[in-house]
């Protein structure tokens, strides 16, 4: 039974991909962020070029938070972004299926199915898949909220997708609830080749973001790193002297 769903989902797969792009059947719009400037630009960067570094063995990459509102779908999304704009093909994957804020942030145009669809059997991958206006970017939204999210992502249609996915793309980003508030995380990061914890500046307690990497430890991810978030660079701190003292001169406020 699995392999017949392994079998199909790779050919609804290569269908997507195969997809002529003006057709734009499934195109959604992500608008530039204007809000970002340089620092926080590099700051992508970095984090992409870090991700190289951890091997090419890590493909299938998980982000969490602790609590909600630390910005990791933000975090997600850009770090895709950056990942698409260095010419890799990359697929953001929203397993956000409690509370999911991608909708509302996205035009997405005529998309009507998300994640829940697929892992529920209702609808056939290429019916989920959607093209970007950023080159080498794409999306799958998290859909309606089901009533049993962390069974369908503990289930064979979740783990043959990221089997597939692996296949056909560089890297997959996958944006999973907040580990503190719900497992569906770590039962997410068990199929995923590593994980990022996204942590807010001076909002969380070093022995709750320490669970929250023994958690992810427990289901047999590897913890590839943290993203400090909403770190305010333009205090006297060290993050501010720094950019200060070595790039203020050259590029403005």
């Amino acid at each position: 039974m699995e392999d017949k769903l392994r079998k199909d989902t790779k050919t609804d797969i290569e269908k997507s991909v195969a997809k002529d792009l003006e057709e734009k059947k499934q195109m959604v719009v992500i608008k530039e962020d204007k809000v970002l400037d340089f620092r926080f630009k590099e700051a992508y960067k970095t984090l992409r070029a870090n991700l190289e570094f951890a091997g090419d063995d890590v493909k299938v990459i998980a982000v969490t938070s602790c609590t909600p509102n630390e910005g990791k779908s933000s975090v997600s999304m850009n770090l895709a972004k950056s990942i698409a704009e260095s010419g890799k093909r990359v697929i953001l994957v929203d397993a956000d299926l409690r509370k999911s804020v991608r909708m509302g942030r996205i035009k997405t145009g005529n998309t009507r199915y998300g994640l829940s669809h697929f892992l529920s059997g209702q609808k056939s991958f290429q019916d989920v898949y959607c093209y970007t206006n950023i080159p080498n970017l794409f999306m799958v939204f998290a859909g309606p909220v089901p009533p049993n999210p962390s069974e369908l992502l503990g289930g064979k249609y979740f783990r043959v997708m990221i089997d597939m996915l692996r296949d056909f793309f560089d890297y997959v980003i996958i944006d999973t609830p907040p580990l503190g508030s719900v497992i569906d995380s770590a039962i997410v990061a068990k199929q995923c080749d590593g994980s990022l914890i996204v942590i807010a500046s001076n909002e969380i307690s070093y022995k709750f973001a320490q669970k929250i990497k023994d958690q992810l430890e427990k289901a047999e991810c590897r913890v590839i790193g943290c993203v400090l978030n909403k770190v305010n660079i333009n205090r006297k701190s060290y993050y501010g002297m720094y950019y200060g003292k070595y790039y203020g001169k050259d590029y403005g406020n």
